[in-house]
């Protein structure tokens, strides 16, 4: 029984049809909090921005321009709502079909007309799995905190080498991953992505470790040849990092390398992609290694004040950078001061 302070978990039911949601609200209002969606794009928007955030979803496949599918796949690929565990309920009972629901992430798939007491069932079992998973989560995390920092240390040394064969200081990177951090937090990701985002950001530059001193150091500007050698740099960084699928931070770290400098616009490179093109972590990452980068002192220019530097980031939302991470950055400036102050630049 929950007491006053205990909230009872939210559902999201999804079905384009009223009387579906009709019986399934019915069936569940008296142990949950109910939220329904008509249609496949609503529910992403209540999904990423309902707060607290549903502990499931109760998903239609048959629905009109967007499918329950191509839902589950949205969701499961955006990191604020990929650990919603999605239960498919339809009228499609094809073996076919529920192997493409699970293949897509969904943790059950019950078919229409439904049994309450069936519903009941499975939507309990499965809220409990999913805290449960959370509870475990925590700890294997908490045992393996000290790993972790070690880790971290080597991630952060390996990123601060690559600084001082630049013509940038060692507390660059360090700065920009805190940047990271905090814009990957403002913008909604689920923690384990958001640490992933922080470890991950320092050897965004490793690739200029294939780049010869006389490019990286040289103090004048670059010609034609130069500075399309120095854009190898993302590819470099990617083959450092390598094939990594199966550790999901070293995958990430691959991805902002070869990422951090394509531009909104489609003007960036080393591919040109443009706009949602680029990956989320790219996208983050380059707001916060520019941004550093204008306000700190560097031989060839002097330091920008945090106005001048955020007009420079406003001017350019939309153009190199996502406008709506350039919305987030303006919340998380605080953040960025008392970080500045705790990691000065090296005199």
């Amino acid at each position: 029984m929950l007491t006053q302070e205990q909230h009872k978990p939210l559902i999201l039911i999804v079905d384009d049809t009223p009387e579906n949601i009709d019986v399934l609200a019915a069936t569940l209002r008296n142990e949950y909090d109910l939220k329904v969606a008509t249609n496949g794009k609503k529910a992403l928007q209540i999904a990423q921005q309902s707060l607290p955030k549903p502990e499931m979803i109760l998903l239609d496949v048959m629905m009109p321009e967007m499918d329950g599918y191509e839902v589950c796949r949205q969701l499961k690929a955006n990191p604020i709502t990929s650990d919603i565990p999605v239960l498919f309920v339809t009228a499609k009972a094809n073996p076919c079909d529920e192997e493409q629901g699970f293949a897509l992430g969904a943790v059950d798939y019950i078919t229409k007309p439904i049994s309450p007491p069936r519903v009941k069932a499975r939507v309990r079992t499965h809220i409990a799995l999913y805290n449960q998973n959370r509870q475990l989560q925590k700890k294997v995390k908490e045992r393996t905190l000290s790993l972790e920092q070690n880790r971290l240390r080597i991630i952060q040394h390996l990123g601060r080498a690559v600084e001082y064969k630049d013509n940038e200081t060692g507390a660059h990177v360090i700065r920009m991953s805190h940047y990271s951090k905090f814009l990957a937090e403002a913008y909604g990701g689920n923690p384990d992505w958001v640490e992933m985002v922080f470890n991950a950001a320092p050897m965004h530059d490793v690739g200029k470790i294939g780049i010869a001193d006389s490019i990286l150091l040289k103090p004048g500007k670059l010609d034609h040849d130069e500075w399309d050698t120095m854009q190898q740099h993302t590819i470099f960084g990617a083959k450092i990092l390598g094939d990594c699928d199966d550790d999901p931070m070293l995958n990430m770290a691959k991805v902002i390398a070869l990422t951090h400098h394509e531009k909104w616009d489609g003007s960036g490179y080393p591919y040109g992609l443009k706009g949602e093109e680029i990956p989320i972590e790219g996208r983050i990452v380059a707001i916060a290694d520019v941004l550093d980068a204008l306000l700190s002192k560097r031989p060839y220019k002097a330091a920008w004040t945090l106005e001048e530097a955020l007009n420079y980031m406003d001017e350019n939302a939309g153009l190199h950078f996502d406008a709506s991470l350039i919305k987030l950055l303006h919340t998380v400036i605080p953040k960025i001061e008392e970080i500045r102050a705790a990691y000065p630049d090296e005199e």
